[in-house]
């Protein structure tokens, strides 16, 4: 009897990691420049939801540490399909975290709802961010995937959140 309740929880268990893998491991990133040295130095990439549904919300978290003070700047977003550049902003990095950042570790983070109507695919995503002389401090390339959402998967996720 106890070995049959023993395994029911590792069942459960391993059922509840697989439900929590896309939410653990942050997005692979590559540096736009491999060999460049950048003075702000990109540790680690959140993207959640991961993948991201057209019609919600999706927020991309990246941690980083910087060896100088930084009193503003920008935070650019340039997104690619196929290779053709599709779209781009351009935020004040102030509006995305606490300004000034002091050297060490930071943490920056940007939400945005897509557009219903944005086609699932692979994207190609980079973030580049500027001081107040709008000087590169980092840029970043990853891959972004886009499914299609809808209300009934956004409504069947809530409740299994709720219920957790």
């Amino acid at each position: 009897m106890d070995g049959g309740r023993s395994f029911n929880r590792i069942i459960f268990l391993l059922f509840a990691v697989l439900l929590l893998l896309p939410v653990i491991f942050a997005a692979k990133f590559e540096y736009c420049d491999r060999r460049g040295d950048y003075p702000v130095k990109v540790g680690e990439l959140e993207v959640s939801p991961d993948p991201v549904k057209s019609g919600q919300p999706a927020t991309f978290t990246v941690s980083a540490s910087t060896e100088k003070n930084l009193s503003g700047g920008k935070f650019v977003v340039e997104v690619s399909l196929f290779g053709l550049h599709i779209h781009s902003e351009s935020h004040d990095l102030c509006e995305e975290t606490s300004c000034p950042i002091a050297p060490g570790k930071f943490s920056l983070s940007h939400s945005q709802s897509l557009p219903p109507f944005t086609p699932p695919g692979s994207y190609t995503v980079k973030i580049i961010l500027r001081d107040s002389k709008n000087q590169q401090l980092t840029c970043i390339n990853f891959k972004l995937k886009i499914v299609f959402g809808d209300a009934e998967s956004a409504i069947s996720e809530k409740y299994l959140v709720a219920e957790s």
